[in-house]
């Protein structure tokens, strides 16, 4: 596990120092690590979202693998 330094507002050691205080987090890391996993779920769910779009919006491939490797190739 690799170690990493940040600097961080006043505003957001408050809030980090808070979490713990209130026993939401075991320690500063651990804020910041739960932090870094839901914004790692939101780009998740960003992604799939996205993708919903690109289905309503038509650009979804399907077919014939090779008819669409040559229509695309040309």
């Amino acid at each position: 596990m690799s170690t990493l330094s940040i600097p961080l507002t006043p505003q957001l050691e408050t809030f980090i120092d808070e979490q713990v205080r209130l026993g939401r987090a075991a320690n500063k890391a651990d804020v910041v690590r739960k932090a870094l996993r839901l914004f790692a779920e939101e780009e998740a769910v960003a992604q799939v979202l996205r993708a919903e779009q690109e289905v309503r919006e038509g650009k979804l491939l399907s077919g014939d693998i090779k008819e669409l490797v040559k229509k695309f190739s040309d």
